[in-house]
C-alpha cells in the first residue's frame, strides 16, 4: 500500500486538499430543525429581507406612508364606530389611543402573516433551482413588517403628545411583547406557508382568517368585557397577551396578568415548534410542487 497525501476512492486517488463533495439527499419522516444551518445562511436571510423592503417601497406614490395610513385610518374608523357611537369601554384611556396601541402589534402580525403565507410561492424560482434551508424564506418575510411597525410607532408618539399621556416605566417590557408578536407571526406563517404550497386555495383563507382573528383579539375592546371564567381559554390566543401587554407597557392599563402572559406565550411557542417541524417535514417536496 502506498502511503502519501491522497486517499483511494475506488481506484482513483483523490487529493485531500480538493474541496469536499457534498451529496444532498431528501430526509424522511420527522427531520431535525438544524438551526446551525440557518446560522450559516444568515447572509442570505439578510439579503432576502432587504430585497423585500426595497421592493415594497419601490415605485410607490406614497412610499413608506402606507405604513402610517393603514393603522391610522383603521384607528379613525374604530374610534367613530366603537368609541363614539357604541361607547365601548377603553379602561379610562381616550379611545383613539386605546385602539391605536392595540393596532400596532395587530398590524405587524397581520402584515407579517400575509407575507409569510405567500413567501414560498412568490419565491418559487429560487426554491426550485438552488439548495438552502427553506426556513429562511418565511423568516426573512416577517422582517420588513418590523420597519412598518417602527414607522407607525411615530404616530403613537404624536397621539401621546396630543392627549398628554406619559408612558410608564413598564415600557421597558415592550420589546418582550414585540418579540412575542414576531414569534406568533412566524409560527402561524410557517404552517400556512407550507400548506399554501400544497393547496393554493389557502391564499384565500388567509384574509378571512386575519379578519376573524381581529375580532377574536382585544383590539377594539378590553379583556375586561370577557367573562372571567372564560379568560383562561381566551388567553390561548397569543395576541391576547401581546395586545394587553402593549397596553400595560405603554399606558399602564389593561387586565394583564402573569398567568395570561404565560398561557399566551406557551401557545405561541407550541405553534412555532409544531409549525417548524411540519415545515421541515414538507420541505423535501416544495421544489416539486411549488
Amino acid at each position: 500500500m502506498r502511503h502519501d497525501s491522497s486517499v483511494l476512492v475506488g481506484q482513483r486517488p483523490v487529493d485531500k486538499n480538493l474541496p469536499k463533495t457534498i451529496v444532498i439527499e431528501p430526509l424522511h419522516g420527522w427531520v431535525p430543525l438544524n438551526l446551525r444551518e440557518l446560522w450559516r445562511y444568515r447572509d442570505l436571510l439578510f439579503f432576502l429581507a432587504w430585497r423585500d423592503i426595497t421592493i415594497r417601497y419601490k415605485q410607490t406614490i406614497l412610499g413608506a406612508s402606507w405604513a402610517i395610513i393603514q393603522p391610522f385610518s383603521t384607528m379613525v374608523v374604530f374610534s367613530i364606530f366603537f368609541g363614539f357611537l357604541i361607547h365601548v369601554p377603553s379602561d379610562g384611556v381616550p379611545y383613539p389611543v386605546f385602539s391605536y396601541v392595540a393596532l400596532l402589534p395587530w398590524q405587524y402580525f397581520a402584515t407579517a402573516l400575509s407575507q409569510a403565507a405567500e413567501s414560498l410561492v412568490s419565491n418559487q424560482a429560487l426554491v426550485s433551482k438552488i439548495y438552502f434551508p427553506r426556513l429562511i424564506i418565511p423568516l426573512a418575510s416577517i422582517v420588513p413588517a418590523l420597519l412598518d411597525f417602527a414607522i407607525a410607532f411615530t404616530i403613537m408618539i404624536m397621539l401621546f403628545i396630543v392627549y398628554h399621556i406619559t408612558p410608564t416605566w413598564n415600557v421597558v417590557w415592550l420589546p418582550v411583547f414585540l418579540l412575542l408578536a414576531v414569534i406568533t407571526a412566524l409560527a402561524v406563517g410557517l404552517w400556512i406557508a407550507a400548506l399554501n404550497v400544497l393547496y393554493r386555495d389557502f391564499r384565500y383563507v388567509v384574509p378571512f382568517l386575519i379578519q376573524l382573528w381581529l375580532f377574536a383579539s382585544p383590539v377594539t375592546y378590553p379583556v375586561s368585557v370577557v367573562p372571567e371564567q372564560w379568560r383562561g381559554l381566551y388567553s390561548l390566543n397569543p395576541l391576547v397577551g401581546i395586545i394587553e401587554g402593549f397596553r400595560w407597557a405603554l399606558l399602564g392599563t389593561g387586565n394583564l396578568s402573569l398567568p395570561q402572559v404565560i398561557i399566551s406565550s406557551i401557545a405561541a411557542l407550541l405553534v412555532l415548534i409544531s409549525g417548524a417541524y411540519y415545515f421541515r417535514r414538507m420541505e423535501r417536496i416544495f421544489a416539486d410542487v411549488v
